[in-house]
């Protein structure tokens, strides 16, 4: 035998509502109240909420930087992992391969350093698609150059989940033409870091 209670409020035994349904609008709670769920919570038959992985991020490790060639783009060598939830980033190949399709905010920041004081011109930061520029953004110093500093970048981007991968990269233009490094060891550690995770929509 089965029975069917029904009712628009349900309230507790000081007059709150618990569960109140109006213009097929269905409230639980009362101001003030933690609702806890046991089981899984859908949203018509899927699973409501989610993580933000796969996720990753490393850093340029070492002592020394990374030496670079004057005004060449060069990919960072990010070798050092923070963390990676899927193993999706290679610290060898400084490259992230997400095997889970889906929107990702990728990230990076960049330490500059030209050889000497009054020659740092410009630097550079891109992200790369398969190898193929999506972004690009630029500290220009060209009226009045210094010795180093450090470049920010972010972007959303559409990868497929199976053969898709991003990598940073960086350029550097040293008037004096030598020198040029992307640090790694000065007291801002981990300035050069990349990383990315999946966006739950």
């Amino acid at each position: 035998m089965t029975s069917i209670l029904k009712a628009d409020t349900i309230q507790d035994t000081d007059g709150n509502n618990i569960i109140n349904e109006n213009s097929n609008t269905i409230t639980i709670g009362a101001s003030g109240d933690t609702t806890n769920i046991i089981g899984t919570l859908q949203n018509n038959g899927a699973a409501v909420g989610g993580t933000n992985t796969p996720a990753f991020e490393a850093y340029l490790g070492g002592s020394g930087g990374q030496a670079i060639s004057d005004n060449t783009v060069t990919k960072v060598e990010a070798n050092t992992e923070v963390y990676d939830t899927d193993s999706a980033y290679d610290t060898s190949t400084y490259r992230f391969t997400p095997q889970t399709a889906g929107k990702y905010l990728v990230y990076g920041s960049i330490q500059n350093e030209a050889g000497s004081n009054s020659e740092l011109a410009e630097t550079f930061l891109y992200f790369k698609l398969n190898g193929s520029n999506i972004f690009e953004t630029q500290n220009d110093y060209s009226a009045n150059p210094g010795r180093s500093d450090i470049i920010n970048g972010s972007i959303i981007v559409d990868m497929n989940g199976s053969s898709d991968y991003v990598e940073l990269y960086g350029r550097i233009n040293d008037d004096g033409g030598s020198g040029q490094l992307f640090e790694s060891h000065t007291q801002f550690k981990r300035a050069t870091h990349f990383g990315a995770y999946r966006i739950i929509t």
